[in-house]
């Protein structure tokens, strides 16, 4: 192998190595993983601490907010598994019993703390009509 080949050689492994070492860094620190209420809570030791968003349905009668804060407790579900969540903000206007959300935050011993602006609830895939609008009418 002749000496040209070799310092490519060397500088492209060096270059591989160090933009491998900072993507691992970076992605270590930021990555978020995104589970379903049931693949955590069968579990849940290994997901404390980590970032998350969680997907599953708000619990019926389980959402309480304290009174005179924007402090919430809510329960949410997936296949039989439940995990108890609290929020601090204001919720979305679609999120109610029985709604489809995403979590952002992390599991606890405690239960679910959700980030702020953390709380996505998903609108229903299916809107029916009601019937003409004034504008198909020609109003």
């Amino acid at each position: 192998m002749s000496h040209k080949a070799a310092k490519l050689g060397i500088t492209g492994l060096v270059l591989a190595l160090a933009f491998g070492g900072l993507l691992y860094t970076s992605l270590g620190e930021s990555a978020e993983y995104y589970k379903h209420v049931e693949e955590v809570m069968v579990s849940p030791q290994p997901w404390y601490g980590k970032k998350l968003q969680l997907h599953g349905f708000v619990a019926p009668k389980s959402w309480v907010q304290r009174p005179g804060s924007l402090e919430y407790r809510f329960k949410v579900q997936s296949n039989g598994q439940i995990v108890q969540a609290y929020y601090t903000g204001i919720l979305p206007d679609t999120f109610k019993e029985d709604s489809e959300v995403v979590l952002k935050g992390t599991l606890g011993p405690d239960g679910f703390h959700v980030n702020p602006d953390g709380v996505i609830a998903k609108c229903p895939s299916k809107y029916e009509a009601k019937g003409p609008t004034a504008a198909a009418k020609g109003l």
